[in-house]
Formats: structure tokens, sequence, C-alpha cells
């Protein structure tokens, strides 16, 4: 941050006084879209073809309340993207819901899952879906609860649209019938947590539910859309609003909030914001920005110590997605960024031809700094 950031935030708090003159509260989101910096114009100039959603909350603090602002960019329910890892923040705070309820285990019980060579812990598998988004993580939270306890769970909240349908990348995805858990009770006790007999999907009536013009499946080139309608489906709303669950509980009524203990609570939040190298992976393979798009996705750059991001980011098929809380200690701001686009340019799935690090990456790390410095510029106009 030199002299080119210095003199960006005196034209950006030029240009935030201007707008003050005629609102009170301008669109920095709006802003942030029309930047002409080539990353957010590849995108925005092909709207059609990147199926870009977004939502920016703004977030004010009047002595004990905080006020969410949320400005929305193509925002739609109805329009289908595929959320592909996103899905793991819900079997994580889920799965510490699960284990507040239940006596004989918590976050460090050691378990597997049968027909699975792995021991582990809870906390280990909750830690891997966070730094580097591990598949088999998620889906050995998904035995433990089945998709049926995480609908109903989400639906109890308040917490909709939103349909967990399968596992991730594995052979038995859409299975409804969960594994049975092989617990440790104590070094010499083990239990068996019984398997969950789910209800098999049922394929969702949703716009673009059906993407593209062929796919591959198995080799073989089938000249047909590839149907989602069987798919997770988790829209950028829901994203927002588990995640401001997951943040600022208090702001929700009891009934709407995730049931975790104090201790689930800071566990979550750390793992949320845990960088690869903080729980042991290499750094050449596992950079800081690995799984933190906005802001760090093209770059291999250090996430500064001061800067905190609590996030979820997801992609597949071509989609690219994250969802996050990104708090600035030495700036003193914070806001929520949720945003999505498809990056497959031919139209094709499952070929692994898609341009995640040509646009979609570069346009979701640009878009986290646009809002980043519109954010630290309106702070410095109060």
């Amino acid at each position: 941050m030199g002299r080119r950031f210095f003199f960006f935030i005196i034209a950006i708090s030029t240009l935030l006084c201007s707008c003050a003159t005629q609102t009170e509260d301008p669109d920095l989101l709006k802003m942030a879209l029309a930047s002409d910096n080539s990353k957010i114009r590849n995108v925005m100039d092909s709207l059609a073809q990147y199926e870009i959603q977004v939502r920016y909350t703004q977030i004010d603090r009047i002595k004990d309340s905080i006020i969410f602002r949320d400005y929305n960019f193509q925002v739609n329910d109805s329009n289908y993207f595929y959320p592909a890892s996103t899905v793991k923040i819900l079997t994580a705070v889920l799965a510490l819901e699960k284990l507040n309820e239940m006596d004989s285990l918590d976050l460090y019980t050691q378990f597997y899952v049968e027909g699975d060579s792995l021991e582990t812990t809870f906390a280990n598998e909750i830690s891997k879906i966070f730094a580097v988004s591990d598949n088999e993580a998620n889906n050995r939270l998904l035995e433990f609860l089945g998709q049926d306890r995480i609908n109903q769970s989400l639906k109890d909240k308040g917490i909709v649209p939103v349909r967990i349908s399968h596992r991730l990348s594995t052979e038995n995805a859409l299975e409804v019938t969960t594994r049975p858990l092989i617990v440790y009770l104590n070094d010499t006790t083990i239990s068996w947590l019984k398997p969950s007999v789910n209800k098999p999907p049922v394929p969702l009536a949703l716009n673009r539910i059906k993407k593209g013009t062929a796919y591959y499946e198995e080799n073989t080139l089938i000249n047909e859309p590839f149907d989602f309608s069987l798919k997770n489906y988790f829209p950028l709303s829901t994203q927002n609003e588990v995640l401001k669950r997951i943040i600022f509980p208090e702001q929700f009524p009891i009934n709407e909030r995730f049931n975790l203990s104090p201790d689930q609570h800071s566990f979550l939040l750390r793992t949320m914001s845990d960088l690869p190298k903080n729980i042991g992976y290499d750094e050449m393979d596992y950079y800081d920005g690995y799984c933190k798009f906005f802001m760090f996705g093209d770059t291999r750059d250090t996430i500064p110590e001061y800067l905190k991001i609590y996030n979820k980011v997801g992609n597949a098929y071509g989609t690219i997605t994250d969802c996050a809380y990104i708090v600035d200690h030495k700036y003193d701001v914070e806001f929520m960024l949720t945003a999505t686009l498809l990056a497959n340019k031919n139209g094709v799935f499952n070929d692994n031809t898609y341009e995640y690090e040509e646009i979609g990456l570069p346009f979701l790390a640009q878009l986290g700094r646009e809002i980043y410095n519109l954010e630290i510029a309106k702070k410095q106009q109060k």
C-alpha cells in the first residue's frame, strides 16, 4: 500500500464526497462493479455468459446495535448455480450443533466411518473443510448428519431456500443411506452411531437448471445440456444468511440461531479464518489465498495479520463462489461479500476446461479489493 494506494484513496474519497451530496449512503457495490479494471470489466461486459450474482452487506455499528444493509447485483434465488464446496459450511456448523446435543461426544472425539481407513476427530475434519476445502472431510460429516437432518435443521431456523442432496466428488454421492460411524468413547470403549435413511432428492424446478451445450459422462461426450436438478442448492441469499448467523448470532432470535456452545463458536470462527499453513499444510501448494478468493485469490501474497477473512469458497463445473466476512483491524472496517460466476466459455461440462485462473479468480479477487478500498475511503470520511 504505497503511493498508488494513497492516490487511489484520495480519488475515491473525492468521489464519495460527491456521492454523499446526493445520498447519505452511496452504493459501494455499484461503484465497485463500475470499475474500469480489466479483471472487473471482463465479466461485467459479458453478463449473460458469466451468470454473475453478487451481494455486498454493509455493516454499521451504532452503540450496541448492528445494522446490515444488503446491496444486490442480479441476486435471484430462482436462477440456479452449482454451490460446489460452499455447502461445506453447513456440514461443519451443523456437525458442531449435533455434537452439542450429545453428551458422549465432543469436538475431539476420535471416530472413523465404516469402510474408511482414516481415524480422525471432528475438529480435524472441520479444520480441513475451511483450510483446504477437503471433500472427504465434508463427506465424513455428512455421514454423521444425514441429508434430512441438514435440510430440516436449516428449515427450522428459517434458513431457506436450500437443499442438500449429495456428497461431493465420490461415487456414492446420491446414496440416501449414510454409513455408520464408529466412535471411541475412551481408550477401551467404542460405540456405533446408527446410519440414517434419507429421502431421495426431488428434481429442482429452477431457471438455468440445465446449463451448457454438452457434457462428458465416463469419457463419452453427450450433446445435451447438463442437468443439475438433483444437485445441491444453496443460493447466494441463503449463503449470506448463514454467514450472518455464524458471525453475529446475537442479531437473531434464539430459534433462528445455530445451537453452539461458546467454545464451539470460538472454534468455528478460528477455523473459518485459519490459513492452511497454520494447521500444517505446505505453503508452496497451499498459499494464503488458496481458499480466500476475495482479495487474494489471484495472488500468492501473504495475508497481513490485521486482516481476517471468515469464509467458505467453492469451485466446480466452472462455477466459482466465495462467501466471506472481511474485517480489517488496522483500518477498522468490516463487511460481508458473497459472489458467484460461471466461467465455462465452451459450454461443455466435465471436460475440466474452465476459466478459473483467467476469469473467475481475478474477478473475485479484484471485486474484494474494490469493496475493501471503498470501505476504507468511506471510513476516513467519517
